[in-house]
């Protein structure tokens, strides 16, 4: 029990940090492109609670590697160009939890080198452990939202790469998307085309 407690403790920061990141990321580029619905939904904001997902959560919990939050509402009407700014918009989270990863990175390796001695270890070791942990969430949840699956961000950069025929014909599987993703979830397919993705970029980012 003990030991479940110190992990979902570790896991608390970076997770928290990884979805409220991404999700803003969202809504801050929507808003600079001419949409102010997430502003007007109180979604640009920092605070974790806005932006959690429980089942995406408890799959976070679950995996330590893949999940989602809830997503901040966008209206494509109110972009200066829906179609192509609809995939900036998408393509926002997912890079805004490569860069945090990357940041992650940079801790992870400046704190790695202060271990060896007590009483700093007692600080410095969780923040190892935390960084280490950021890295490998938040790449996670860039890769797995890739996946041009609805409701993933992967899904609307499609959308707006598509031709409007191919496009319309592939927006018709959004109603599904949800249950699809559950199926390849838990049916291990999500894991063996990503996983292997997830865990070369991880190693980039810790060696």
């Amino acid at each position: 029990m003990e030991e479940i407690v110190i992990r979902i403790t570790l896991l608390a920061v970076p997770v928290l940090l990884a979805v409220t990141i991404h999700e803003v990321a969202h809504g801050w580029v929507a808003y600079k492109l001419g949409d102010n619905t997430a502003y007007l939904a109180g979604r640009l904001t920092l605070n974790p609670i806005k932006h959690l997902d429980l089942i995406g959560t408890l799959v976070f919990i679950v995996t330590q590697m893949i999940g989602w939050a809830k997503p901040v509402p966008v209206n494509p009407y109110n972009l200066k160009n829906p179609k192509k700014d609809m995939i900036w918009v998408a393509a926002a989270g997912p890079a805004a939890n490569f860069i945090l990863a990357v940041g992650f990175s940079l801790l992870y390796h400046f704190s790695s080198r202060l271990v060896g001695g007590y009483p700093s270890d007692f600080i410095i070791t969780p923040v190892v452990l935390i960084t280490r942990i950021g890295i490998i969430i938040n790449i996670g949840l860039a890769v797995f939202n890739l996946l041009p699956i609805p409701p993933l961000d992967g899904s609307n950069i499609l959308l707006g790469l598509l031709p409007r025929e191919a496009a319309l014909r592939y927006r018709s599987i959004t109603p599904y998307g949800f249950l699809i993703l559950l199926v390849l979830i838990f049916s291990g397919l999500v894991d063996k085309l990503i996983v292997p993705i997830i865990y070369f970029l991880v190693k980039l980012l810790l060696y």
